[in-house]
C-alpha cells in the first residue's frame, strides 16, 4: 500500500522473496567476509548502518540467535525481530574479536562488544558482553553466522 510504512515483518519477507542466491542492493554497500576474521568488522559495518536488512545477510538461513533468557530463535525474520530493539537506539556497536578458532568451513569467534551512550529517546543505553559465535563458510565463500550468542557464557535470566 503506497504511503503506509512497512512492517519489519514485511521488510523481512520482501528481503527473502527478492534472494535468490545473490545479495541484495543493500548488500552490495556493505562489504560481506571472506575470512572469518573478516565476520566481526562485516556486523560492526552493518550493524551501525541501523538497518537491520543490512545485518541478515551476515546469517545463514535457519540461524540461530541466543536471546537474554537462553532460548533460541532461528531463521532471519525471528533473528530480525530481535535485532530490532537494539538498532532502534541509533547508536553504535563497537566489537573486537579476542578469539578467532578455525576448522576447515567451521569458525568459532569469541568477541567483546557493547553498544553505549545516549538512544533517540534520551534513554542511556549501556549493554554489552563476551559473545562467542559460530560461523560457516558457504559454497559462495562467505561466512556467515550459524549461532549468533552474543553473551557466550553468561549466566541467562528467565524473560
Amino acid at each position: 500500500m503506497p504511503g503506509k510504512p512497512a512492517t519489519l515483518d514485511e521488510l523481512v519477507q520482501l528481503r527473502l522473496a527478492n534472494h535468490d542466491g545473490q545479495e541484495d542492493a543493500m548488500s552490495d554497500s556493505y562489504s560481506l567476509p571472506t575470512e572469518p576474521e573478516g565476520v566481526v568488522p562485516s556486523l560492526v559495518e552493518r550493524f551501525n548502518s541501523g538497518e537491520v536488512s543490512a545485518m541478515l545477510p551476515l546469517y545463514e538461513p535457519e540461524a540461530v540467535l541466543v536471546v537474554k533468557d537462553g532460548r533460541t530463535v532461528a531463521g532471519h525474520t525471528e533473528i530480525a525481530a530481535q535485532l530490532a530493539p537494539d538498532l532502534k537506539h541509533g547508536l553504535p556497536l563497537e566489537a573486537k574479536a579476542r578469539h578467532v578458532f578455525v576448522n576447515g568451513d567451521i569458525a568459532e569467534i569469541v568477541l567483546d562488544w557493547s553498544i553505549d551512550g545516549t538512544g533517540r529517546d534520551g534513554e542511556h543505553v549501556h549493554v554489552g558482553g563476551s559473545a562467542c559465535d559460530v560461523v560457516h563458510r558457504g559454497a559462495d565463500g562467505i561466512w556467515r553466522y550459524v549461532i549468533d550468542n552474543n553473551l557466550g557464557t553468561a549466566v541467562r535470566q528467565p524473560a
